[in-house]
């Protein structure tokens, strides 16, 4: 009898994923793949397009230079996925049937109900999103001047939210254009759950480029001209980019499976199993079980340690051996704000690097992404990718 097993989502859990299956799985399986998108998007490094839209062709990845031949893959928007029937719905109405599921569907923005946020902001959560923002900054910079310069506001300064505002920073130097750009954080410092000495170094960083910082005072409301925040403070902005948090997938929702209320993400045990034994979950719409009561960040270096685990245990649950466990080994951080970056914990041929800046640290960003596009097609596309990343 031949098993079905469906990925859903060509993020990075969901390509990782797919490379580790075909690998594992029998010829008696079928391995289909579905996902909005005929491409992989490199995530991590789609705020590139907001200074320079041509990177756009580096971090795409056709979905046909990934997958093997034997692998299916479908472009859709899943609407519905029925536990009962093992059958997942498409927006265009067409049921893909599954013995086995892996949910990698990633995560949207979250709004938290902000008032006016979803309406006016951009997000960045997509190739779209970063050139959506390109264009609009670019069309602002050209109706300001340098007594009335083109206002960006960033919302939220977590990882994207820091990379996001070196990206217009590289952009308005660049094409020396009239641009201000203001960095909201609710929290009291830049990248919030960072280690303080990397924190320190971001904003030193993120000041020296011409970044207003404001912290510790959360946005309260957005209108088409104005940012509130704070008791009674306000600011005007030309684009608005929020960065400020994730929630689940809509189709997420339609799961029958143990979800956290609020987010809607998918709970799972360490081994990405769900409360239904034929569901696994993985990357950002997951909340995957750590020792203690931790769970594993929604990150890129987290799905990419994930994929081999969550294929090879839906190859066990097919094959109804044992589980293996997954724990997330921090490999350190590296941010860049725009052609700089910062690392914090991270070790280059085996030396620990506590802190480190310049040229250590944007070798490091671009060995990240790099070894990641090799790891999914191979070292010529990695090495045509490199001087842009």
């Amino acid at each position: 009898m031949t098993d079905h097993v469906v990925v859903l989502g060509a993020g990075y859990a969901g390509a990782g994923a797919i490379k580790r299956l075909e690998k594992r799985l029998g010829r008696d399986t079928d391995l289909t793949w579905v996902s909005e998108t005929d491409y992989h998007l490199v995530l991590h490094e789609s705020h590139r397009c907001i200074s320079n839209p041509s990177v756009q062709d580096k971090i795409t990845i056709p979905v046909d230079d990934i997958k093997s031949s034997s692998t299916t893959f479908i472009e859709g928007e899943v609407v519905d996925v029925d536990e009962a029937e093992r059958a997942i719905g498409l927006a265009d109405g067409a049921t893909v049937p599954y013995d086995y599921l892996l949910v990698a569907m990633g995560s949207q923005t979250a709004f938290f109900g902000i008032d006016g946020l979803a309406e006016y902001a951009h997000t960045l959560k997509s190739l779209d999103d970063a050139l959506g923002i390109h264009d609009d900054v670019a069309n602002a910079a050209r109706a300001g001047t340098r007594t009335d310069p083109a206002k960006v506001v960033i919302g939220g300064a977590g990882l994207s939210g820091v990379q996001t505002a070196g990206e217009v920073a590289e952009y308005r130097d660049h094409h020396d254009q009239p641009i201000d750009i203001t960095l909201v954080e609710g929290l009291d410092s830049v990248l919030p759950n960072g280690p303080a000495p990397l924190q320190e170094k971001l904003e030193r960083r993120l000041d020296d480029r011409g970044v207003n910082i404001i912290t510790g005072e959360f946005v309260s409301g957005v209108d088409e001209d104005e940012v509130f925040y704070g008791d009674e403070a306000s600011l005007a902005y030309d684009v608005l980019i929020w960065t400020g948090g994730i929630t689940g997938q809509e189709a997420a929702s339609t799961l029958d499976v143990d979800k956290d209320e609020r987010s809607q993400r998918i709970e799972t045990e360490q081994t990405f199993e769900t409360s239904d034994e034929r569901i696994f979950a993985i990357g950002d719409c997951a909340l995957i079980e750590q020792p203690g009561d931790d769970l594993a960040p929604p990150t890129a270096q987290a799905a990419w340690q994930a994929a081999d685990v969550a294929a090879d245990n839906l190859v066990h649950a097919i094959e109804d051996d044992s589980l293996e466990t997954w724990t997330y080994n921090d490999m350190g951080t590296v941010v860049s704000i725009g052609e700089d970056a910062v690392a914090h914990d991270t070790s280059y041929m085996g030396i620990s690097l506590p802190i480190t800046k310049g040229f250590m640290a944007r070798s490091l960003k671009k060995g990240i992404a790099a070894k990641w596009i090799n790891r999914i097609t191979g070292v010529r596309r990695a090495a045509s990718a490199w001087p842009d990343m």
